[in-house]
This record gives C-alpha cells, structure tokens and sequence, in this order.
C-alpha cells in the first residue's frame, strides 16, 4: 500500500509538472509578439524614427518607439498572424527541452524531489539540499539550452527575415535544410556559447546569493520570496549584455540580410561580436523596452548657427 501511495503522488507530481508547463508555454505564446520586437530591437533594427522629446530632468532626448508601439508597427506590415512569426520552433524546442532534460536528470541521478521545510532540517541538511538542487537545475538548463538551440536559432531567424522581408526560413523543414546546406552542423549552435554562459552564470549566482542571504539574514517567508525575485532579475540585468551578443552571434553570418553587412558585421566568434557591441556601446540593446531614447548632444563647437543635434546609439 505504502509502494502504491508513492507511486500515486509521484504521479500527481508529474501530471502537475506538465499542467504548469503547458501553461508556460501559453503565456509565452501569448507574449511572442513582444517577444519578436524585442529580438528586432537587440539585432539593432529601428523600422520607426525616433521623435523629440524631454527626458524626466528636463534635458532633450529622442525618443524610440517602446515595446508595444514596436509591436504594433510589426502588425501594421504583416498583420495579427505576422506577429507570432517564429513560434513554431520556439515552442518546439521548448517542449523538447522539457522531455529530454528531465531524462537526463535522471539518467545521472539527479530525479526531482520535492523539498523539504528548512525548519525541519539541520544546517547540513539544508546545505545538502541546496547542492542537489543547484546541480539538478544546472543539469537541466544546459541539457535543455543544448538540446533545443537548433529550435531556437531557427526562430531567430524567422524573426529577423522582418528586416529584408526573405523567405529563406518559411518552416522548420526548410529551415534546416537552408542552414544545414550553407552553415553545416555549427549553424544550428551559433550563439550556443553565450547563451549557455548567461543562464548558466544567473543560475548558480542568484541561487548561491539567494542561499546565503536567507541563512543568514532573511527569517520571514514573505520577504525570501520577494528577497529570490529581486536577485534574481539584478543578475538576469548584470548578464544582459550575453543575451543581445547570442541573438546577433545567432544571425550573423546567415543570408538573410539582418546578418550580412552592413547592417551586421560577419562576426568570426562571440567574443567577437562581444567585442564589435561593446565598441559602439550597443552590448544593453533591448534592455529598456517602456522607455526607450537616444540622447542628444549639443555641438561644443561655437558657431553663429543653432548646433545641429547629434544622435547616439539606440539605448
């Protein structure tokens, strides 16, 4: 009876796994259309100019379309269904990542386990419990992020046909077989090294700060939820920067014409395209999406005629 009722739970745990899955990809297909401007707006691709304007202090800017102007200018040009160009893959490689790093979890003995109150365990067992549930998400994230980057570079790619309005990546099938021919096997994993770096850094950091602070210094349950949140969005913003470097590293060097000069350097590595972005202070492309701007600096030059405003790069 005892061997049954686990059995029962483990099942209930599972079903509830895939309910609360299945709902993530809801929203995240509801959300794709933000989604897809903000992928434009990282590779750097500004269809809307940007107008006068005064920032909070006063001093004159150019303001940027925000995210949801943006959105909306991408419905104008291809309509309601345009909008949710790239979702196919992307959910595809999404439930992928699901099944096949949940089997890897497992495979190296790293099943899931449902925690136990802190205030039930020692400190060691609390430590213990922490260290296996760091290496079951590390796991999990880099056999998901691996396993479904192909998925992912395809609805990249997808997303920015927008620019050049090209047809080369119409469906998964044809889209591997235009990268397949042209790029090889390394085409499918471009971008691959940043993207792991990223959400593997944010894991480890915000995860390993979260359990420091709450030992040591945060008793109530209200406040360590808000406490994991917060570090975990300040760590997702310090690591920005690798998420634009895997978007563009992801585009560059296809045929479409967001990734071939001039409007995107063929980059021969991320460090690379790192490097180029970090050069013209373009690495936080996409970090602000409600208030976006460019700032205008006046002319230091005297002359007997009004300066001439002079915009920066896209903020």
């Amino acid at each position: 009876m005892a061997a049954f009722g686990d059995y029962s739970s483990h099942e209930e745990t599972e079903v509830n796994g895939w309910i609360r899955f299945g709902m993530r990809l809801g929203v995240s297909a509801a959300l794709h259309p933000f989604e897809y401007s903000k992928t434009l707006i990282q590779i750097g691709y500004e269809p809307i100019s940007a107008r006068p304007g005064k920032s909070m202090l006063g001093k004159p800017i150019m303001l940027l379309p925000n995210i949801f102007q943006y959105a909306g200018h991408i419905k104008k040009i291809d309509g309601f269904y345009g909008c949710y160009r790239g979702l196919a893959p992307k959910l595809a490689g999404s439930v992928l990542s699901m099944v096949v790093s949940e089997r890897v979890a497992e495979k190296l003995g790293l099943a899931y386990r449902e925690d136990k109150d802190e205030s039930e365990l020692t400190e060691e067992e609390n430590y213990v419990q922490f260290k296996y549930n760091l290496k079951r998400d590390i796991v999990l994230t880099v056999s998901g992020i691996v396993v479904s980057h192909p998925f992912h570079v395809i609805s990249l790619r997808m997303m920015a046909q927008f620019v050049g309005r090209e047809t080369l990546y119409h469906s998964i099938l044809g889209s591997v077989a235009e990268i397949w021919n042209n790029e090889g096997i390394l085409g499918f994993f471009a971008g691959l090294i940043p993207k792991l770096l990223c959400d593997v850094a944010c894991l480890v950091l915000s995860s390993s700060s979260v359990f420091i602070v709450n030992k040591y210094l945060i008793k109530d349950k209200v406040a360590r939820q808000y406490n994991a949140g917060f570090t975990q969005f300040a760590f997702s913003s310090l690591l920005y920067p690798l998420q634009v470097v895997s978007t563009c590293s992801s585009i560059s060097g296809s045929r479409l014409m967001a990734g071939q000069p001039p409007i995107m350097p063929k980059y021969s590595s991320w460090v690379d395209c790192w490097n180029d972005l970090q050069t013209r202070r373009e690495l936080k492309r996409g970090s602000s999406l409600f208030w976006r701007s460019q700032a205008v600096i006046s002319s230091s030059v005297p002359t007997s005629f009004a300066p001439l405003p002079t915009l920066s790069r896209y903020q």
